[in-house]
């Protein structure tokens, strides 16, 4: 059977999973009465809730006699480790475009990626029959990013095509029949070389690992694609490291193929298909599979390096273990291992107490995405306000700069390119009108001035702005960034808060807590209207007499609270500061909880 492996990238919300969907509908490969599920590559509960891809995941489609291997991989810069890999995979790419808002900064980051492979692609125009969708302005755009992405003047050759994924189809001219997707397959099949593999299955077998699963029947799972040979199931074969160092001689004793949305198990597999294998118990992402005769480990990609620390540290306030189960630092510590393995992207380094742990990785919705992960499996964990990680270059103490892209509403771009060019130390590189009434502005920013800014974006833009941001450079330091301006309001007491403190406390500033809430020495409940730390008492009830005047008895109307997302709470936070996640609640807290030792800590820093 002829073979096709291509990859599907795009900028978050452009249609890429839809399409996917349509592809297996059309192809046959659900039976014509099967229940189906809207975006079923999205399998994950966190990609269902945020409607994005957050894992990479293969399928495969038949189409008159010729087997086709899609990948549907992340948009997100932040699960960027999963794309580099992946993309080693296949032999071509489809590249998903919105006709109204043109290719987007994560899509550059996927594509570069894509073009220094060597990979050609092939470019779809989607959500054509969207009111406001411009496709010859979002096809020029494309040329002019891969003319930017140093693209070979055969890349630049690129087959074009309109499609309407939610329509279920694709066509090559803008104005033409508009039925299915069979021009897209035919497409795929002419312009997407067969894996150049094929032509070595007679030599010993390799494999590169690219993806690790664990099955609960069958353990640990290492996917990838096999570059030369074939491999038979119960076939003995070793792990070796990209330097060649042997891992381990292990027996593969399942593999499986993707057939549609399934994994089936297969007797053998064959040069240029994209398997699963298991019965390993060390091997692991970029380690080389092989056949005992070979020596030479494949070469694997190298993996951009983490921009931003967390620490992970045990619950240690007052309310611990009320509502998770996992609470030990070495449950925590497994776990984030665990984790580390599968996701190159992230780093794990234990602090000198053994308490805590510090992770680095790509950005903070990667971070944000671990957390939610753990709290949903039972974890209580404090978290730290993210740190930008600094390189030395040449002596020169360098800091990660990221490319923020930005369409607001006109009126507002003014306070938007204030704020990211004042006090954020960016730097405007591009401003331009980006259709009716709104403008779009790109910016060089460093990382530190992006955390915690997407909140005060929000803010400023009165919602209506959208905010992209991807990897773009390392500088030399930009100099200090001021952090937040508001001081916190801080609870002085244990107990369970009063409605009546709590509106007596209103005009002091913002609160963060309702009444009948849990509190404690030392927890955040609101933001002080002022720069300084002020301490409260929520617990202060109404002094009750024997006499009673009419009217002054009204029931107290508290204004709704504040109340912060995981990630807003993390880039909320100062750096005495913590967030403290459980299963149940997100609460901010003082690093130090006594006021005593609070103030002997600040005259010490």
């Amino acid at each position: 059977m002829d073979l096709r492996n291509i990859a599907i990238i795009a900028h978050v919300d452009h249609g890429k999973t839809t399409l996917v969907d349509e592809l297996l509908k059309q192809s046959g490969t659900y039976r014509e009465n099967q229940a189906t599920t809207e975006r079923a590559m999205d399998s994950n509960d966190l990609e269902r809730e945020r409607g994005i891809t957050i894992f990479a995941k293969p399928t495969s489609v038949e189409w008159k006699g010729t087997r086709i291997n899609i990948v549907d991989t992340p948009g997100h810069a932040d699960f960027g480790g999963e794309v580099e890999r992946i993309l080693s995979m296949v032999d071509g790419v489809v590249l998903l475009v919105d006709a109204a808002e043109g290719p987007m900064p994560q899509t550059k980051f996927v594509t570069s990626k894509a073009l220094k492979l060597g990979l050609r692609p092939i470019v779809v125009i989607n959500k054509v029959d969207k009111p406001d969708g411009e496709p010859d302005r979002a096809l020029d755009e494309c040329f002019d990013l891969f003319a930017n992405l140093d693209a070979t003047d055969e890349q630049l050759d690129f087959p074009t095509m309109y499609a309407s994924g939610r329509s279920g189809w694709a066509d090559m001219e803008l104005d033409g029949p508009r039925k299915d997707l069979n021009a897209l397959f035919e497409l795929i099949i002419e312009h997407v070389p067969a894996p150049a593999q094929i032509a070595k299955r007679d030599e010993p077998f390799t494999m590169l690992a690219t993806t690790l699963g664990a099955d609960p029947f069958l353990g640990r799972m290492l996917t990838g694609r096999v570059e030369t040979g074939s491999l038979k199931a119960g076939q003995t074969i070793k792990a070796m490291s990209r330097d060649g160092t042997l891992i381990e001689n292990f027996r593969a004793t399942k593999i499986m193929a993707f057939r549609g949305l399934e994994q089936t198990t297969i007797d053998v597999a064959e040069a240029g298909d994209i398997v699963s294998i298991a019965g390993m118990t060390k091997a692991t992402v970029a380690d080389t599979l092989a056949d005992q005769s070979v020596s030479e480990a494949i070469p694997a990609q190298p993996i951009d390096p983490p921009t931003i620390t967390v620490t992970f540290g045990i619950n240690d306030s007052p309310l611990a273990g009320r509502d998770g189960k996992k609470v030990q630092s070495r449950v925590i510590r497994e776990r984030l291992h665990k984790e580390a393995e599968s996701n190159v992207a992230i780093k794990i380094t234990d602090t000198p107490g053994g308490e805590a742990f510090e992770v680095a990785g790509r950005g903070e919705l990667q971070m944000g995405v671990l957390i939610e992960n753990m709290r949903r499996e039972g974890f209580e964990l404090s978290i730290s306000r993210p740190q930008v990680l600094f390189r030395e270059i040449d002596g020169v103490r360098h800091e990660p700069i990221e490319e923020a892209t930005i369409d607001v509403d006109d009126e507002y771009s003014g306070a938007v390119i204030e704020k990211l060019t004042g006090t954020r130390r960016g730097e405007l590189v591009e401003m331009k009108p980006a259709g009716a009434g709104k403008t779009r502005i790109v910016a060089h920013v460093p990382s530190r001035g992006l955390i915690g800014y997407h909140g005060e974006f929000l803010t400023d833009t009165r919602g209506t702005g959208v905010l992209n941001r991807v990897f773009h450079d390392w500088a030399p330091h930009k100099g200090p960034i001021p952090g937040r301006r508001a001081g916190v309001l801080i609870s002085m007491e244990n107990g369970t808060s009063v409605a009546y403190a709590l509106w007596n406390l209103e005009e002091r500033g913002k609160m963060m807590i309702g009444a009948q809430a849990d509190v404690y020495t030392g927890m955040i409940i609101g933001e002080h209207s002022r720069e300084n730390d002020l301490e409260v008492n929520p617990l202060k009830g109404k002094k009750l007499t024997n006499v009673r005047a009419s009217g002054t008895d009204e029931a107290v109307r508290l204004t709704t609270p504040m109340s912060l997302s995981l990630e807003e709470a993390i880039a909320y936070i100062d750096d005495d500061e913590l967030v403290e996640v459980t299963p149940n609640a997100v609460r901010l807290r003082k690093r130090y909880l006594d006021p005593h030792e609070r103030k002997r800590m600040a005259k010490a820093s």
